[in-house]
């Protein structure tokens, strides 16, 4: 059997050099050259491990972390007594963990995360391994128990410093905390732990680092403080999704990333800030904290900021332009009002500005040009009256923009004149301008400039932020609603590789530019409820990449292009409610879709729709178009009155490619 290693892996050294030998690794022969050190991290090395290899008499270091290894370790498996460090993390190993594992009483390090063990783990048992500095459990099939009573701690690992526990099972904290004074990691999320916090936690560890009791069923603080009392500053402390109620405390000492999301608080301090002297990444989103966003959050070190999905409220403080290092600003679905900062530094270094779902009005400013590094705008869902921005086409970074149901007004074409030699919206991927008060042509020159739309991508993609961002953008998580299959969704971690225009319920008018075929790579096409006439283009076809289409609500005439047969991922095709007539093609994709996505059309003819092919369908009788006319009436004056009535129509959304762009929240929109 031979391996494969990638000279890139730092920890992959020795394998390379056996590599370049075409040694074949999974032999006793081989296994006698090496004595006390095994080190096979990263080399992609596939199969059952041989158990000749753990009884090497010198064996000092087994390392076979993050490569294909699968099968069990048996369970009378003989182990080295001389081993002192064993890592078998990130492989495919399943079964139970041997018991001889318990009586290596010389190891220091023992990781096993993320395979597939099996089975109830008796935690004191490790205990008798006094010189263990480092255990990982975490990420597999295990349910770890803490059976005190079988141990009263007369033997334990007085040094260890990091342990690793998520998703082990675990109903309550591992009594062994009370006697550890050296733990410098902790990281009990994703298990089953409950009620309150215990407030020894705060004080026990004299070089805690990092603190990580996220994902769990924790509902309150053991003293319910609103300061915590902290014996020592840490990297970080993530309390995010549990259901914590009452004022959101902070820590008394600085913590550099810092993660109270997906709670139930609905308060904070007033000063809060002035506990981030040196914190980087702040996340209170999806709570329902009330309150104003004071100034002081400007004298701060953040570079991330998500206050998203809570009930602040209060104007947004204008300092906030001049806050040098803050990246990522999410306030997202709150009740903030007011205007948009302005006069925004030539020194900005937002990455993210998210304000969508707040009552923000006035004119965007165009200092916001400042910001070239500026990746994600979405203002959506506000109160800005404005003519369409061209000049933020400028920023060569903006890869999603987003300014739908707000007042924006005009033509969308570039309305700064001719840009033929200038980048125009050059990386744009994601654009949303839907129900705005644009109107006017399209011209062909606007498509034809989207250039991150025209190139052809694999299907894996890079999140969207893959370079030049801060350390922090790897863990914020930017929500994004979209209209998808003709319903609204909210992703998160949008990845470079999907593109979207939606220019829905505006009053576009005119002819349909067949530049648009030209974006090979577009996944979603939405420009339904406007006024476009003519045909539907045929360059249309090209686009291979095309998962959802809407040009419902137009005047479109003339057939249907039969190059649309081609466009074999597209799921949802909604065509009603033109003027188009013929037969609809009738080949691939074609076959798939309901009568829905045709009907309104009175000259169609063909499957799915029952009116067949050569028989003229009948004009509407005068009983029928009267009817029509007092329904008009009758919606007229509703709606002068002020009255509204609202249809929600629940579709049925065959699963696309969009699973391999999006990371899909299972919280609900909220409007």
């Amino acid at each position: 059997m031979f391996f494969m290693c990638f000279p890139s892996c730092q920890r992959c050294m020795l394998c390379v050099l056996i590599r370049c030998h075409q040694v074949a690794i999974w032999t006793d022969s081989v296994w006698k050259i090496f004595g006390a050190l095994v080190l096979f991290s990263c080399c992609f090395v596939a199969g059952e491990i041989p158990t000749s290899i753990f009884i090497l008499p010198a064996l000092n270091i087994l390392d076979l972390f993050n490569n294909q290894l699968s099968g069990p370790l048996q369970e009378s498996l003989v182990m080295s007594s001389s081993l002192v460090y064993l890592e078998l993390g990130m492989n495919k190993l399943t079964g139970q963990i041997p018991r001889s594992i318990y009586e290596l009483v010389g190891l220091k390090r023992l990781n096993i995360v993320s395979n597939n063990f099996t089975g109830l783990v008796d935690l004191t048992l490790f205990w008798r391994l006094t010189k263990l500095s480092h255990l990982g459990l975490s990420n597999n099939k295990l349910s770890v128990m803490d059976g005190e009573g079988n141990n009263t701690f007369s033997t334990y690992p007085s040094g260890l410093a990091w342990l690793d526990l998520v998703g082990c099972n675990i109903t309550k904290f591992p009594s062994i905390l009370i006697h550890l004074n050296n733990l410098s990691y902790l990281d009990l999320s994703s298990n089953k732990l409950s009620g309150d916090i215990p407030n020894w936690i705060w004080g026990r560890f004299n070089d805690l680092s990092s603190l990580n009791l996220s994902q769990n069923m924790l509902t309150s603080f053991q003293l319910n403080p609103s300061v915590l009392p902290l014996s020592t500053p840490l990297y970080m402390l993530d309390l995010s999704s549990n259901d914590l109620q009452g004022q959101l405390p902070m820590p008394n000492k600085s913590v550099i990333y810092l993660d109270y999301s997906h709670n139930s608080f609905t308060s904070v301090l007033p000063n809060f800030t002035l506990y981030l002297n040196i914190t980087s990444y702040l996340s209170m989103s999806n709570n329902s904290i009330k309150g104003n966003l004071p100034n002081s959050v400007c004298k701060s070190t953040l570079q991330v900021l998500d206050l998203s999905y809570n009930n602040f409220s209060g104007p947004i403080t204008s300092c906030l332009r001049e806050m040098v290092g803050l990246r990522m600003l999410n306030l997202r679905e709150n009740h903030f009002e007011g205007t948009f900062p302005s006069s925004i530094t030539s020194e900005c270094t937002f990455q993210t500005i998210d304000l969508h779902g707040n009552k923000i009005e006035g004119q965007l400013p165009r200092a916001l040009c400042n910001c070239n590094k500026l990746v994600v705008l979405d203002i959506g869902n506000n109160l800005i009256v404005d003519a369409f921005p061209s000049w933020l086409g400028e920023l060569s970074n903006l890869r999603v923009l987003i300014l739908r149901s707000n007042q924006f007004y005009g033509s969308i074409n570039d309305v700064d004149g001719n840009r033929q030699s200038r980048e125009y919206f050059s990386s744009l991927q994601i654009v949303d301008l839907a129900s705005n008060n644009f109107s006017g042509n399209l011209s062909s020159e606007l498509f034809g400039r989207l250039k991150s739309m025209m190139a052809k991508f694999n299907n894996t993609g890079e999140t969207l932020y893959p370079q030049n961002s801060s350390y922090y953008a790897e863990f914020y998580k930017g929500y994004i609603e979209m209209a998808y299959k003709g319903s609204f969704v909210t992703f998160e971690r949008i990845l470079t590789t999907l593109t979207s225009i939606d220019f829905s319920n505006n009053s576009l008018e005119g002819t349909i530019p067949e530049s648009i075929g030209q974006l090979v790579s577009l996944h979603v096409l939405n420009l339904s409820h406007n006024a476009f006439t003519g045909k539907i283009p045929a360059q249309l076809g090209g686009m291979g990449d095309l998962e959802s289409l809407d040009l419902s609500c137009n005047q479109l005439s003339g057939r249907i292009p039969q190059e649309l047969a081609d466009l074999t991922f597209l799921g949802s095709l909604n065509l009603s409610n033109n003027q188009l007539e013929g037969k609809i093609p009738q080949s691939r994709q074609f076959l798939t879709f309901e009568n829905n996505s045709f009907e309104g059309n009175l000259g169609l003819c063909g499957p799915p729709l029952s009116n067949p092919c050569g028989i003229s369908p009948a004009p509407p009788s005068a009983a029928n178009v009267e009817n029509s006319s007092h329904v008009d009436v009758f919606l007229f004056l509703f709606v002068g009155l002020g009255f509204g009535v609202g249809f929600t129509a629940a579709i049925l959304m065959r699963r696309g490619r969009i699973n391999e762009w999006f990371v899909i929240s299972s919280r609900a929109s909220r409007t």
